[in-house]
């Protein structure tokens, strides 16, 4: 197992960041979503050893977070959300320096540099002081020292805060590619759902302190009885006023319809629309709910 946390107690002053967390989390790539203040931070830190806990208990790949903190932060990559790059000091100095600090010898910890460097497509820039890095450099310098180790777990904490698009793409592009080709583990944590969704197959929802929800993104997508997605080859406005004589609201929707059939209405009387008009139905799928809904639900059931 990738992560275990069991009762999991920590309070600053008067404010409960995390209130009895446990929660357990498979080997892959995990979505950790929650509003300000839901405890994503807390629990990051909690993770790492960074932090001294009021009660519980948890381990980081087999690891226990109170007593083998420093071979946690050994194993696992971690890119922060502020900004941690010394001014007048190379990329790959940086990155060699990262690697050092995780135990690496000097001339490996260098020689590993140049290929992450390289990987997250900053060679050219490896001998630019840092400080004239753009935001997007900068953010992938910072995961470049992340995996210098090649860590079994990166935990990457709001990566694309504040990126313009082309920066967040290349961003979410290398964690799919760490994910996905290179195998390893992700803590993706982010308030902006589309990239989470782009990057994970699980999620874990937290709400003042406590999971709220837990799972494979696919399967908290349930389907809804009466609402279809439709493409109809040919106009589909067209086809949606058809519906509409019969009751049936239909929503253009990006390249389909988004249909909601009345209650006691069978999905069959789509085909039979489609046939009696002489068009051709190209696609015919239960919605399935939004992240942002399974998101919402969730916050919603906490008050």
């Amino acid at each position: 197992m990738l992560i275990e946390l069991d009762g999991v107690t920590k309070t600053y002053g008067k404010v409960a960041a995390l209130r009895g967390l446990s929660v357990t989390l498979p080997e892959g790539s995990i979505g950790l979503l929650g509003p300000n203040g839901a405890g994503k931070t807390t629990m990051i830190r909690s993770l790492l050893g960074l932090i001294a806990l009021d009660a519980g208990s948890g381990r980081v790949l087999g690891m226990d977070i109170r007593t083998s903190r420093m071979d946690i932060r050994q194993s696992v990559g971690f890119v922060p959300e502020d900004e941690c790059l010394f001014p007048a000091v190379m990329g790959v100095q940086f990155v060699a320096y990262a690697g050092e600090l995780v135990g690496m010898q000097s001339r490996d910890a260098l020689q590993r540099a140049h290929e992450v460097l390289d990987y997250v497509g900053l060679g050219e820039a490896r001998y630019r002081r840092v400080e004239s890095y753009s935001s997007g450099m900068k953010q992938r310098l910072k995961i470049a020292s992340a995996i210098v180790h090649d860590p079994r777990l990166l935990i990457l904490d709001e990566p694309t805060n504040g990126m313009d698009p082309a920066g967040r793409e290349e961003i979410l592009a290398l964690a799919r590619d760490l994910s996905h080709a290179k195998g390893m583990s992700l803590v993706f944590s982010s308030h902006l759902l589309p990239d989470v969704e782009a990057v994970c197959e699980d999620v874990v929802v937290l709400g003042r302190g406590r999971l709220l929800a837990q799972g494979r993104i696919d399967a908290l997508k349930q389907p809804h009885d009466r609402q279809f997605e439709v493409r109809v080859k040919g106009d589909q406005l067209a086809f949606a006023g058809r519906l509409a004589a019969r009751g049936i609201d239909a929503a253009p929707t990006d390249d389909h319809l988004l249909v909601q059939l009345p209650e006691g209405t069978r999905s069959t009387v789509l085909w039979e629309t489609a046939d009696q008009a002489g068009e051709q139905l190209r696609a015919l799928r239960p919605r399935r709910s939004t992240l942002e809904e399974i998101f919402l639900s969730a916050l919603a059931e906490q008050d």
